[in-house]
């Protein structure tokens, strides 16, 4: 016996052909989706803004807008740019294969569709998106500075520490779409030569460096670049870390560069002290700052220092 209770995942299935349309529902429906129809581009972007489907079978050969332009107005649309897209099409050229993935579309198959094809297709796809939903979930809990961009610059995600942070450092509600013209250029000279791709650079606004740092983290998936947004503050670090902690001068100092990723002997060299001064150092900040160890210190401190 079923249980009636479970949601069943949505999928809105596009396409302009009746047959197409009845055959498809039928099957989908019995494979325990429920399925939502439109038969035009328009449609889909008019349901999309009123209900979220899970994932989007798209027709590409349309009348008026086709499916690569529907798919571009989809994934311009807040309420469904994560929302995978699976191309149907009865075209095979390779072109038309690039122009649907290049569209927004995570995957294609081609007519007359096989429903068992299909079937484990819209399962993989599924599973992959809840992944990713998943991933940004945590990265949102955990008050990370991060955005990610496709290969061509175009935004992929922000997380909301990031947009805030970006938005109130450039004085604008679009402040987003100001820097990501920039990273899409950074993005474009990536591959010249003597580039550095883990480089750090400023934004600029009018000219002017501003205080806000992007820093290229590298490729965390097919078509997505990961950075880290920072804002560099007109105080010294060690000087920001005493304003919160109740540290000395020489523990801000070390709890600083322990922020920065450096190892006890590194820091007694920069400081000009003996191992066991740092150790004797630390033992003091991790009473200060309530923490057990070097890794909690360290991600108390870069907490402090990303929101200046």
């Amino acid at each position: 016996m079923s249980d009636v209770s479970m949601p069943r995942d949505i999928v809105l299935l596009v396409d302009d052909s009746p047959e197409a349309l009845g055959f498809l529902t039928e099957a989908l429906e019995a494979s325990g989706f429920s399925v939502l129809i439109a038969t035009s581009g328009q449609s889909a972007l008019n349901i999309v803004e009123r209900i979220t489907p899970d994932l989007i079978l798209l027709d590409a050969v349309m009348p008026a807008m086709d499916g690569f332009a529907t798919c571009r107005r989809l994934k311009a649309s807040p309420s469904a740019s994560q929302v995978p897209v699976i191309f149907m099409t009865g075209l095979t050229e390779t072109e038309h294969v690039v122009h649907a993935l290049d569209s927004g579309g995570v995957d294609y198959l081609t007519k007359p569709i096989n429903i068992d094809e299909l079937r484990a297709r819209i399962r993989v796809h599924l599973s992959n998106a809840r992944s990713t939903q998943s991933a940004r979930v945590a990265l949102d809990a955990a008050g990370r500075h991060l955005l990610a961009v496709k290969g061509s610059g175009a935004l992929h995600w922000s997380t909301p520490q990031a947009t805030r942070l970006i938005n109130t450092a450039t004085g604008r509600d679009d402040g987003l779409d100001l820097v990501i013209r920039q990273i899409a250029s950074w993005m474009a000279g990536r591959d010249r030569p003597g580039f550095s791709r883990d480089a750090t650079f400023p934004f600029t606004q009018d000219g002017e460096a501003t205080k806000l740092q992007f820093a290229f983290l590298g490729a965390i998936g097919t078509d997505e670049y990961l950075f880290r947004v920072t804002a560099a503050s007109s105080r010294p670090d060690d000087v920001v870390l005493r304003e919160h902690f109740p540290l000395t001068l020489r523990e801000s100092e070390v709890l600083m560069w322990i922020a920065k990723g450096k190892s006890n002997k590194d820091i007694g060299d920069i400081l000009g002290l003996s191992s066991r001064t740092v150790n004797k150092h630390l033992e003091q900040i991790y009473v200060k700052l309530g923490v057990e160890n070097r890794a909690s210190a360290a991600v108390r401190a870069a907490n402090v220092l990303h929101e200046v």
